[in-house]
């Protein structure tokens, strides 16, 4: 699934259950990624240019592996949260857009605005001005 739910004077926020559906044609967009934020997740994300990405925490595991793309977006300096395994669905991205709460986020999302204890949904139309 790949849906676009907003838009504002800075782009659209596309929902996509996967960050491997991210496209060429994406680039600019918000992107809310039902997926884990491990480096794998952040390799995809590094593909396409993203002005924000979310993903799931997936319960950040053993050594932060469920939220290691978010240090790996800083290095690039890319906007990239994760959300609450325990606030959304790991691989529903509309749950995460309905429910999802932010858990953590690099200090390139933090200077956009968005921290951790927002709506997911809240914070990324502040983003967008909406």
């Amino acid at each position: 699934m790949k849906q676009s739910v907003a838009q504002g004077s800075r782009g659209c926020v596309l929902l996509m259950d996967s960050i491997t559906r991210v496209e060429p044609q994406d680039a600019g967009s918000i992107v809310v990624s039902a997926s884990h934020g491990g480096t794998s997740s952040g390799r995809f994300a590094l593909e396409v240019p993203l002005a924000l990405v979310f993903f799931n925490d997936a319960g950040v595991g053993k050594d932060g592996a469920g939220i290691a793309a978010l240090e790996m977006l800083e290095r690039h300096r890319i906007p990239a949260a994760c959300v609450a395994h325990t606030s959304a669905r790991i691989g529903d991205a509309l749950d995460m857009w309905e429910n999802g709460v932010v858990s953590f986020a690099n200090a390139s999302a933090v200077r956009a605005g968005i921290t951790p204890g927002d709506k997911l949904a809240a914070a990324a139309g502040r983003y967008l001005g909406s």
